[in-house]
């Protein structure tokens, strides 16, 4: 074990699962290091999946996920694997078995979840950049609580082949770092070094500012006018004209459907010892009536056809990452529920879409950071990632 992962004081490392790697002498990101969430495959080590069942259920990998092995190859070194929460069905970062990684930028409060190791290992400048993961919010909410640049991809635009999965149709493959330039410089890697479109126009989402309240929306404002100076005025839209808590339900009704069919099968054979919250998450799966499915799938695809539709010819849409700054650590489940839907309701749409999303560290609150977001059009990547620089 090296002397930053065993002198790790944030908890943003796993020991139960450890495992790092050389990078090749050369390449674009050659002395850099990085983390990778325990749920991406190393060659001869298992997978912890943030849950020692899983851990004691599971053999050793047979090879090394493409994403992983991309970073080695263009000269990144591999730190350690770092800790999700479990199963990663979680925006916490509160493992029930693990500990909560310290969040260095809002001492006291969670560092989010659940790619909360490689967010609190990035923000805490253990590695210099790390791997996450995003179903619902996974690295755009801690991207947020911890004040670092974290991006979420057009699903399907970076490998997951070789990474548990949660929700197959929303998991996608992220990455968070300190600087706005290294965020650029990995995605040149893991997405192909291409250039990205022009952005044409600036929309503010007014329903999404609206959930945040007042005081979040009061607080990204000196961020808002730093966008519109590159961009232009934005104009004030509403993202969904039926509520943005109406497109979460569609959410949560898929997201649970697929991670039952996932992982159904495991827990009815193994009944893992399942933390506070994810157990409710994982009963509810269960009990789901699959009748639901079908229309969820169906407004779906609305949403979707109405999000292009809305980002057709180079519109980027700005909105709060999530509704404030990381709730306290230990904070009651019911509070905290409460942070989680109305977050998830902000979260929701790039993920039905299959959009990408930025959140850039721009602002902060009561001391903490609180992140702005911008999402783009399918496979305009390159160009957030170019936005994030400048606005840098």
């Amino acid at each position: 074990m090296n002397e930053i992962v065993a002198n790790d004081k944030l908890g943003a490392f796993c020991r139960h699962s450890h495992a790092e790697l050389r990078g090749s002498p050369n390449g674009p990101l050659a002395r850099l290091t990085f983390g990778v969430k325990d749920i991406y495959d190393i060659a001869g080590h298992k997978n912890g999946f943030g849950s020692p069942d899983w851990l004691r259920t599971h053999e050793p990998a047979s090879r090394t996920a493409p994403v992983v092995q991309r970073l080695l190859d263009a000269g990144a070194g591999m730190v350690g694997k770092t800790h999700t929460d479990e199963i990663t069905w979680s925006l916490n970062g509160e493992n029930a078995h693990y500990g909560t990684p310290v969040n260095v930028n809002a001492p006291g409060r969670i560092p989010g979840g659940s790619s909360s190791g490689s967010a609190a290992a990035v923000a805490g400048g253990l590695c210099d950049f790390a791997l996450g993961s995003d179903t619902g919010g996974s690295v755009r909410a801690p991207a947020s609580f911890c004040g670092i640049y974290g991006i979420r991809p057009t699903h399907g635009r970076v490998s997951l082949e070789g990474a548990c999965p949660l929700a197959p149709s929303f998991d996608t493959c992220g990455w968070f770092a300190r600087s706005a330039e290294l965020l650029e410089r990995v995605g040149r890697v893991l997405l192909g070094d291409v250039g990205g479109a022009t952005p044409r126009r600036l929309l503010l989402a007014q329903d999404a500012f609206a959930l945040a309240g007042d005081i979040v929306a009061r607080a990204l404002e000196p961020a808002v006018a730093r966008v519109s100076a590159l961009l232009g005025q934005p104009e004030r839209v509403t993202v969904a004209a039926d509520g943005l808590a109406q497109w979460l339900e569609a959410f949560r009704v898929l997201q649970a459907a697929e991670a039952w069919a996932q992982h159904g099968e495991w827990v009815r054979r193994v009944n893992p010892d399942l933390g506070p919250g994810i157990k409710q998450r994982v009963q509810w799966a269960a009990d789901l009536d699959p009748r639901l499915v079908g229309p969820a799938k169906k407004r779906r695809e609305e949403i979707a056809r109405h999000m292009d539709g809305l980002l057709a010819n180079g519109a980027v849409l700005l909105l709060p990452t999530v509704p404030g700054i990381a709730p306290l650590r230990n904070t009651a489940p019911a509070a905290t529920e409460d942070f989680r839907a109305r977050a998830l309701a902000v979260l929701c749409p790039a993920g039905l879409a299959r959009l990408p999303q930025v959140s850039l560290p721009l602002s902060r609150l009561d001391g903490c950071p609180v992140g702005l977001s911008l999402i783009a059009a399918r496979g305009e990547d390159a160009m957030l990632l170019a936005l994030a620089k400048a606005l840098a």
